[in-house]
């Protein structure tokens, strides 16, 4: 599904990515917004224009960048380029799904979770243009001398819930069945279990101390009760460009508690 016409630099749709199996499930992650498969831009002249360009839709949610069936450089190889504008490259392999990895692995293993035990969800289900990719596009694509560029259209990272997808969300978490509920970070708590009777909107308030970071608490969405888990956003827990706190400590340090 194609959201609205969003578009990426060199002209790829920016398309919703869901939850594709839709059986119940132990437990359902609720993070924030889509990822996208970075590639390198490299110009005609052989010089590195962006090393990190967002050129496409990730083709699974929380994508790790190492699905056997759908590789990074699969994807951006199918896109074209116009006459003389250069060529594109797989971004460097920490750039392609880092928040998926750490899900994995800092996440669903340490709970003995995997895939198949878990429904994923993102608030905003599609990728976004954060500020480090607009300044890099501003900087390098926008001024391009070549006036066929394809045009790109892509909306900044969300400062609330879209309308009417917390009721989306909410009729995902029941068609789950999920009796355990991961929050990644604030914005699941703000735009979503804060809008439920006794949900708070932000991590440091169910994690106030490092011996409170990673604990259960009992929540009920309309009829169906179920345990939340707040944790923090896998880039504070992966080290993923700027962090804050003691998340990632904190975080580390539940994982030796819960795996033993």
């Amino acid at each position: 599904m194609t959201q609205n016409s969003y578009v990426f630099p060199f002209g790829q749709p920016v398309r919703t990515v869901e939850q594709v199996d839709r059986t119940p499930k132990r437990a359902f992650v609720l993070g924030v917004y889509a990822s996208a498969v970075h590639a390198r831009w490299i110009g005609p002249d052989d010089r590195s224009r962006i090393n990190a360009l967002a050129v496409a839709s990730e083709p699974e949610i929380f994508w790790t960048g190492e699905d056997a069936r759908v590789k990074p450089a699969e994807i951006i190889s199918s896109i074209e380029l116009p006459d003389g504008s250069g060529r594109l490259e797989p971004a460097a392999s920490n750039l392609n799904g880092p928040s998926g990895r750490s899900l994995d692995k800092d996440i669903l293993e340490p709970l003995g979770l995997s895939r198949s035990d878990t429904w994923l969800c993102d608030c905003v289900p599609h990728a976004c243009m954060n500020p480090r990719q607009k300044d890099a596009v501003s900087r390098e694509y926008d001024i391009f001398p070549l006036t066929n560029l394809t045009p790109y259209r892509m909306p900044p990272p969300p400062t609330k819930m879209p309308e009417g997808r917390r009721d989306d969300i909410l009729d995902e978490v029941l068609a789950s069945e999920a009796e355990l509920l991961i929050l990644l970070g604030d914005r699941p708590l703000e735009w979503f279990v804060s809008t439920f009777p006794g949900g708070k909107k932000r991590l440091v308030e169910y994690a106030p101390t490092k011996e409170e970071y990673g604990n259960r608490h009992p929540f009920s969405i309309g009829s169906h009760h179920l345990e939340i888990l707040p944790l923090a956003h896998p880039r504070q827990i992966a080290g993923l460009g700027i962090t804050s706190g003691n998340w990632k400590k904190w975080h580390t340090e539940w994982k030796r508690r819960i795996i033993g």
